[in-house]
């Protein structure tokens, strides 16, 4: 083997050539006494070979790359998890790679392709669109993976970063309630993700805390899009009875309802007041500035790729299961009902 190719080798390919995970490659490098003898031993003749030396008991290479994999890139949402893992990571001297598989199994499958050729030390994923077959495949590669904001239960067996969904959506509810509202509309994100469901259960059960019923009727669904929430408004808004606030289950879907607001001639909040989720950084700018519930996206992306790298070095990760705490941030688009 050529010096240029003995440093361009990752430890993720002598894990991928010793059938084993690289963490358990990082914990021979470190000289870690929790490895079987004779997987050690195939390790280090794979790192001899390759020319890797133990340096003062310390892995002799630091993380060079992390892929950063999402459904969809069409959402700010993305731009503030794509800031706080490039931050980690960059931190760390690495570099990132962001892709896009938009929900598609063949764009997952190319994903995955350049995954191999790159040799990529490991991987965030924002996605759930990974199916079994694809899920075995990465799992076959031995590069350590973490979740964000899961769709659910990760079939793949890797950490998963979240955040107090069902909290948040308690505290929307709560703080309509507190200001007088009885009939509050909830436009919910796409069904199939737990953050959507969570955030629902938050909804009914702050009503069901103030002893109201849910009223199917004041609900509607949406894909997290702003068309779809001006949709969901506009079908609620033309109700006999129309809500008086609603509870959009994220900001982008809540500007969608200001524009419904606005076509009928309505205002916010004199007519109907309206709470977001996700506390992006154009909330502040709506007109007016839309009361929502904070998701710290940034240090969800930061604390999932300083995971991803506790892992690339094989060391223990505080918790397989995470979530960050969310928390209402008030501001001019809440007011009590109309008289």
């Amino acid at each position: 083997m050529s010096e240029t190719q003995t440093r361009t080798v990752t430890i993720a390919a002598i894990a991928a050539e010793a059938g084993v995970s690289v963490p358990t490659v990082s914990r021979v490098l470190n000289g870690r006494s929790d490895v079987a003898p004779h997987t050690r031993q195939r390790v280090e003749a794979l790192l001899r070979s390759h020319g890797y030396q133990r340096r003062g008991g310390r892995a002799p290479e630091a993380p060079k790359l992390v892929d950063l994999v999402f459904s969809d890139l069409d959402s700010p949402w993305a731009v503030e998890i794509i800031r706080g893992v490039e931050g980690a990571v960059h931190a760390e001297g690495a570099g990132t790679v962001i892709s896009a598989i938009h929900r598609r199994a063949s764009d997952a499958r190319v994903w995955l392709d350049n995954l191999r050729t790159r040799a990529s030390d490991g991987a965030v994923l924002v996605t759930s669109a990974l199916d079994p077959t694809l899920e075995s495949e990465l799992r076959e590669l031995h590069v350590p993976a973490v979740v964000i904001d899961p769709a659910g239960v990760p079939a793949l067996d890797v950490p998963t970063i979240g955040a107090t969904n069902w909290a948040g959506g308690v505290s929307a509810t709560e703080h309509l309630l507190g200001l007088g509202h009885r009939r509050i509309g909830y436009v919910g994100g796409t069904p199939s993700l737990s953050c959507s469901r969570a955030r629902l259960g938050g909804y009914r059960a702050g009503l069901a805390a103030a002893g109201l019923r849910v009223d199917p009727e004041l609900m509607d669904e949406g894909d997290f899009g702003y068309e779809s929430g001006f949709a969901a408004a506009s079908r609620l808004l033309a109700l006999p009875e129309p809500p008086t606030a609603v509870f959009a289950a994220n900001d982008q879907m809540a500007m969608g309802v200001y524009e419904a607001v606005r076509r009928r001639g309505l205002r916010v909040p004199e007519d109907v007041s309206i709470v977001g989720f996700d506390d992006l950084p154009a909330a502040p700018w709506c007109s007016p500035p839309l009361t929502t519930v904070h998701q710290p996206l940034a240090e969800m992306g930061m604390v999932a790729a300083r995971t991803l790298l506790r892992l690339v070095r094989g060391e223990p990760v505080e918790s397989p299961r995470l979530e960050l705490a969310t928390e209402l941030v008030v501001r001019d688009s809440t007011a009590p009902p109309p008289a």
